[in-house]
């Protein structure tokens, strides 16, 4: 056996002995009368056996034997002190009450001690030691004193104020947002120390409010020069050696269908007939051509993951000069695609397809407005000035409305909460938020899209090489069963298969809860039960989608697995995927999907803070105003109420009227002690504009007197 192993062993079977006292590392080198020039390697020893959980450290920094089970995983922080512990293959995550985190940053990777007790029905543990840190840098409110200040994070879940130095405060003043680099994470009573190293403006100059939020979540704005001028150098005009070997499609009647303020369109789409058969074509911007593996563009293209489309900004994952230049499927130029084309028939199955590299010419950039107009209201005006084209539109209608249904058969979920669309002025002020309307237009291009995703994702399934999926995996058998007691209080059941739920009785009980009081409180529960989508390199299958095959292919502009996989179907069509390309993916491919993953997640969180400032910044004008909504969450603490602009706030439990009231968290209500009223999910509530905090980025409610 290896000396190594050999001297590991040994320590954990000294810990095991019952005379063993804990000690500190100086003190077990001298038990184990280790050698001076081995005292390095006996301390990369214990290391091991600490993050293998095989012993532990004492606060007082003594070495033992664990007093009970170990665990590693990621701590997952919570704005009120405790968090959870994110644990590979544990199908719950952990309980870590406020005073067992330890120093524990959000992110963190850490080791972790199971406790006896439990909250609810999750194990509870208690932090030990970090082994990884996430955060490095804080953005927060610089609190000035004489000698030295205070960073008050953003981030609400980071546990403590961060201490600067006066020598290190870079003559930030009171008042100033910051960026403060932290040198020393503290520990006990002891604050984390930090270096100021920006200062982003005073936290009411116009436009801090965002870029702290940008800065906050490290999100890269600026491109470094060399990936410019790479774009620069690769983003010239179309020329024929480009087109050579490629499918000639320009004389193919196709358009863009997006928003008006689009500017890096991506998708064009084409429709013809072939007796009863539907030709459709997906064509999508062949961003590979410009972008090359390993390149500068391709390395900052993976390094962000993916576009991140905030309130007032986006952050794009490739320089302009791509994504609103060559790579934009701009009305009236030559570009060059991936074309997906598909011939369907009447029931939606797609009977032929081709999967071709193409040089295409776009005829009209169409909004989904004029396509509402010509399809939904039938607008002279509209249909007279697009004429040559609103028969190929009316035939998109058909075949949309086939796909819907067919995807509707097979038991597709179809959430249809309101995102939210915010209007503000030059300077950054909020001055209209108001449901983001889907019409007949966007769902058109919608239901195109995912059966070219669909399409791509089974080819590629069936030829057995390495890709990049888009899955979503089957929810929590334990998640479902609450569901489905819960929804037999209203007399609704589903069927399930050993303790497994298929996605189409989950779409069957959102059919029948359509229009009915409890159809809030029942979606909204349902839509909890379900996990996150995320990309892997194992087709598992979408649950949502009630589908076996799908990926991302349509945006690879602006998601880095579009842009992978496309490059992998180029190298297939090109006969170039031998033993030694496919050896390369299938190295290279699992850490792009777990980055993607990630990334696309923090995207989605810096988008969620943005909209919620500028809600609560749209508010602070409206204190005393009285609003309708529905209450869309209950906790411990207090109801939220979603208004119909998709404003969201909170009534404090200390300031329900009328009766002292506790959560009853098994039918997910509110209770009045005294006088048994019940405040449920989905009930509609008058509600008054109590205050706003932007700091916090809350809304309270409060009941108005005459509705008590």
């Amino acid at each position: 056996m290896d000396e190594r192993i050999k001297r590991k062993n040994l320590i954990c079977e000294l810990m095991e002995d019952a005379l063993y006292v804990p000690m500190k590392e100086k003190e077990l080198a001298i038990f184990l009368q280790t050698a001076k020039e081995d005292r390095e390697e006996l301390k990369q020893i214990l290391d091991e056996l600490l993050a293998e959980g095989r012993i532990m450290m004492t606060k007082r920094g003594r070495y033992q034997k664990p007093e009970s089970e170990m665990v590693t995983g990621i701590f997952i922080g919570h704005q009120k002190g405790f968090g959870f512990l994110e644990v590979e293959g544990c199908a719950e995550d952990l309980f870590i009450p406020e005073s067992r985190v330890n120093g524990a940053f959000p992110g963190d990777i850490v080791q972790a001690v199971l406790l006896p007790g439990r909250r609810g029905k999750r194990q509870e543990a208690e932090i030990t030691k970090v082994l990884e840190r996430n955060i490095h840098q804080v953005v927060g409110t610089f609190q000035q004193n004489k000698n030295f200040g205070f960073v008050v994070p953003d981030d609400r879940r980071i546990p403590t104020d961060i201490f600067v130095p006066k020598e290190r405060s870079k003559g930030a003043a009171d008042g100033h947002k910051v960026v403060v680099e932290i040198t020393d994470y503290g520990y006990g009573s002891k604050s984390p120390e930090g270096v100021v190293t920006e200062i982003l403006g005073h936290k009411n100059d116009p436009g801090v409010d965002i870029i702290s939020i940008v800065k906050g979540y490290d999100l890269p704005v600026e491109f470094p020069e060399r990936v410019l001028n790479q774009a620069e150098r690769v983003s010239s005009p179309v020329s024929e050696a480009d087109m050579a070997g490629r499918l000639d499609l320009r004389d193919v009647d196709m358009v863009t269908i997006d928003g008006e303020d689009a500017k890096d369109l991506d998708d064009a789409v084409s429709l013809s007939m072939d007796g009863n058969l539907y030709c459709l074509g997906v064509h999508i911007a062949d961003v590979t051509n410009y972008v090359q593996e390993n390149s500068a563009l391709d390395r900052e293209a993976l390094k962000r993951g993916t576009s991140v489309y905030l309130v007032d900004r986006v952050i794009p994952m490739l320089p302009h000069a791509l994504s609103n230049g060559i790579c934009s499927l701009n009305a009236g130029e030559d570009r060059l695609a991936l074309s997906c084309l598909m011939k369907i028939d009447s029931r939606g199955q797609v009977t032929d397809y081709k999967i071709a590299e193409t040089v295409i010419h776009v005829n009209r950039r169409m909004t989904y407005t004029d396509v509402r107009k010509i399809l939904e209201d039938e607008d002279g005006e509209v249909i007279a000035k697009y004429k040559e084209l609103v028969p190929m539109f009316r035939q998109m209608a058909e075949l949309a409305a086939i796909l819907r249904d067919r995807r509707k058969a097979r038991g597709s979920i179809d959430f249809d909460f309101p995102e939210t669309k915010i209007t503000l002025t030059p300077d950054g002020v909020p001055v209209k938020i108001a449901p983001y309307e889907r019409n007949t237009a966007t769902k058109l291009i919608e239901d195109f899209m995912l059966i070219a995703n669909e399409t791509v994702a089974q080819h590629f399934h069936w030829q057995e090489l390495p890709f990049v999926y888009r899955t979503h995996d089957n929810p929590d058998p334990e998640k479902i069963q609450k569901l489905a007691a819960f929804i037999s209080n209203f007399g609704y059941s589903m069927k399930l298969t050993q303790d497994e739920v298929h996605p189409k009785e989950l779409q069957k009980l959102l059919g029948r809860i359509e229009d009915t009081p409890e159809e809030a409180l029942i979606s909204r529960l349902t839509l909890r039960s379900m996990k996150r989508a995320r990309y892997t390199t194992e087709n598992t299958g979408h649950f949502g989608l009630a589908c076996a095959y799908y990926c991302h292919f349509t945006s690879p502009i602006r998601r880095y697995p579009d842009l992978q996989i496309h490059r992998i179907i180029k190298d297939q069509l090109r006969g170039r995927l031998k033993e030694a390309r496919i050896s390369h993916y299938e190295e290279i491919l699992p850490e792009v999907a777990k980055h993607s993953s990630k990334m696309e997640r923090q995207a989605d969180e810096a988008e969620r803070e943005t909209d919620k400032l500028k809600k609560v910044q749209y508010m602070e004008s409206r204190i005393g105003a009285i609003f309708e909504g529905v209450i869309s969450g209950i906790t411990s603490w207090g109801i939220y109420v979603e208004l119909e602009n998709t404003i969201e706030g909170m009534i404090k439990v200390s300031d329900l009227p009328g009766d002292f009231f506790y959560y009853e968290e098994e039918n997910y209500e509110m209770v009045g002690e005294m006088t048994g009223k019940r405040y449920k999910l989905g009930e509609r509530l008058t509600v008054q504009v109590k205050e706003t905090n932007r700091f916090h980025r809350t809304i309270d409610f409060c009941i108005p007197q005459e509705w008590e």
